[in-house]
């Protein structure tokens, strides 16, 4: 009875662990499963594939029949995350404004960007070049455009460059032309000068020569915030 008892022990503790290794097994396999179904839902997210892709892209976007923009991007992409549309440009961009005679006022260009539209908002970064009708160049690395609030700025270090001068510092604000900017925290300014200088030698036909135009470049440090109203 004893060795009888003993082998059905036996028998009993074989199952117990057949069930539990089953069982085991049963999660771990479930486990596996609904970590690649997530793993399929993060992939095939609005975030993650676009709705829309297009190479060699362009459009002018108008206002009661006039032209206002002109946008050129070598790729576009639109993703939909849970209703908060917005175009990529992973490649660049470049954007012309023009005024109501179709002129250009100000032009901004890009090695990435964004565009959000339900907040008709831009996030330019990498190489921001921007220039405004009076020729005066911004470079910076970050760039934002507010649509609505029709303002451009960046907390970004800045480099502003005049016919005369070359600005820089952190921060900048303008209006959407770049016209009437300012720099928020400026660090310093290079005032750029050309002056004529005649040589007093002369030729054997004793005519006068003109030197060479010569740069005379002169660095001053800036205290307190630049505001420049064109």
């Amino acid at each position: 009875m004893n060795q009888q008892k003993f082998v059905f022990n036996i028998i009993q503790i074989i199952m117990k662990f057949r069930i539990a290794a089953l069982l085991a097994g049963a999660a771990i396999l479930f486990y596996a499963c609904e970590n690649n179904i997530e793993e399929i839902k993060a992939f095939s997210t609005n975030e993650t594939l676009p709705v829309v892709e297009a190479e060699n892209f362009e459009t002018l976007f108008t206002d009661s029949g006039e032209v206002r923009f002109f946008m050129k991007a070598p790729k576009l992409l639109k993703f939909e995350n849970g209703g908060n549309a917005y175009l990529e440009f992973p490649k660049g961009v470049e954007l012309i404004k023009y005024d109501e005679n179709e002129n250009v006022i100000s032009s901004i260009t890009a090695d990435y960007a964004r565009q959000y539209e339900k907040e008709k908002k831009w996030e330019a970064k990498n190489n921001v070049i921007a220039t405004n009708a009076k020729g005066d160049t911004l470079k910076t690395e970050l760039l934002i455009w507010e649509e609505k609030a029709e303002k451009i700025y960046t907390d970004a270090f800045v480099t502003i460059i005049r016919p005369d001068q070359i600005i820089t510092g952190i921060g900048f604000e303008s209006n959407q032309n770049l016209e009437n900017w300012k720099i928020k925290n400026p660090k310093g300014t290079i005032y750029v000068g050309v002056e004529e200088k005649k040589d007093t030698t002369r030729t054997n036909d004793t005519s006068p020569e003109t030197s060479p135009e010569k740069r005379n470049i002169n660095v001053k440090p800036f205290r307190e915030p630049i505001d420049f109203e064109k």
